[in-house]
C-alpha cells in the first residue's frame, strides 16, 4: 500500500514538473526574440541602423494641415507638454537669412527631406584653361556632388541639409533654390552655408542657415546620403519629420508625436492671439497679420 502511495506521489510530482516546464516554455516562446546581430562582413560594407520611414503625399498634407499657422514658440510649448522639452530645437546659430515683419513670408512649415554632404578628400582642380575647368566642374557635379534628392521634393517639402560647414562651400545658391521651390519646396534649412544671399533675399525663398559661403561644390564637398537621419543645428532630423521655422529659429517635431504637439500648440496660439487682440484695442493699434 505504501509502495502504491509512493508511486502515486512520484507520478503527481512528475506531472506538476512537466506542467510547470510547459508553462515556462510557453512564456519563453512568447517573449520577443532579440534582433539577430548583423554579420561582421555586412557591417564592414556599411549599414544604416535607423530605418527610413516612408509616408504618402496624402499623409504629409494631413500633418501639414495640423501645423498650419503655428509659430516656433507655439510648437516648442507643445513639445514641452508632450514631454519633449529641448528635443528638436535647433541651435540659434541656424537663423533666417531674411525676415518679413509685415506678412511673415519667411516662415514655413514643411515635411523633411534630408541630404548629407561631407567635406571631400579629393584634390582640388589644378590651374587649367576655361573649357577644361568647366568640364572638370561638370564632371564633379555629375559624379560626386549632385542633387539626387530633387525627385523626392513635392508640395510641402522642407529640404534639410547636413553639409560641410568648414569648407566655405555654397551648396545652396540663387539658381538651385528656385529649382527646389518649383518642385514644391516651401523652405530650406542647412547647418552650413549658402551663397548668392543677396539674390535669395530678393527671391524671397525661406532659407535658414548658419553662415554665408562662397565657393562652389566641386573641390569642396560630396553627397553622402539622401533621406537618411542627419544632424542639423544639433538635433536629429529624419525624413518625414515636421520642420517649423520663423524668426525665432527652427524646431523639428518627430513624426510619431506630430498630432499631440500640434493640438497643444494650436490652443496656445489661439490664446495668445486673443489676448493680444484685446491689448491692441486698448492701445488703439490697428490689426495686423499676427493677430488675425
Amino acid at each position: 500500500m505504501k509502495t502504491l502511495k509512493s508511486k502515486t506521489i512520484l507520478i503527481a510530482l512528475a506531472l506538476v514538473s512537466l506542467l510547470a516546464f510547459s508553462l515556462f516554455a510557453s512564456a519563453e516562446d512568447q517573449k520577443p526574440k532579440p534582433e539577430p546581430k548583423p554579420e561582421a562582413e555586412e557591417l564592414r560594407a556599411g549599414k544604416n541602423l535607423i530605418t527610413t520611414k516612408v509616408y504618402s503625399a496624402e499623409d504629409d498634407q494631413k500633418v501639414l494641415k495640423l501645423f498650419e499657422g503655428l509659430r516656433v514658440a507655439d510648437v516648442t510649448d507643445g513639445m514641452d507638454k508632450a514631454g519633449l522639452t529641448n528635443i528638436g530645437l535647433m541651435s540659434p546659430e541656424i537663423h533666417a537669412l531674411w525676415k518679413d515683419a509685415e506678412h511673415y513670408t519667411h516662415r514655413f512649415v514643411g515635411i523633411a527631406v534630408t541630404a548629407r554632404y561631407v567635406p571631400t578628400n579629393r584634390p582640388p582642380a589644378p590651374q587649367m584653361e576655361t573649357k577644361a575647368f568647366d568640364d572638370w566642374v561638370s564632371g564633379w557635379y555629375n559624379k560626386f556632388s549632385g542633387e539626387p534628392f530633387i525627385p523626392l521634393i513635392r508640395p510641402g517639402t522642407a529640404l534639410v541639409l547636413d553639409d560641410a560647414p568648414d569648407s566655405d562651400v555654397g551648396t545652396i545658391g540663387s539658381n538651385n533654390i528656385m529649382v527646389w521651390k518649383l518642385a514644391g519646396c516651401v523652405g530650406v534649412v542647412t547647418n552650413s552655408t549658402s551663397r548668392d544671399t543677396d539674390e535669395i533675399i530678393t527671391e524671397k525663398i525661406p532659407l535658414y542657415l548658419r553662415k554665408v559661403g562662397r565657393g562652389i561644390r566641386p573641390g569642396r564637398n560630396e553627397i553622402e546620403s539622401v533621406n537618411r537621419p542627419i544632424v542639423c543645428g544639433g538635433v536629429l532630423v529624419e525624413a518625414g519629420d515636421i520642420v517649423v521655422a520663423d524668426g525665432d529659429g527652427v524646431v523639428v517635431v518627430p513624426r510619431a508625436r506630430a498630432e499631440e504637439v500640434a493640438e497643444c500648440a494650436k490652443v496656445i496660439l489661439e490664446k495668445d492671439k486673443s489676448a493680444r487682440r484685446d491689448i491692441y484695442k486698448k492701445l488703439g493699434m490697428p490689426s495686423d497679420d499676427s493677430v488675425k
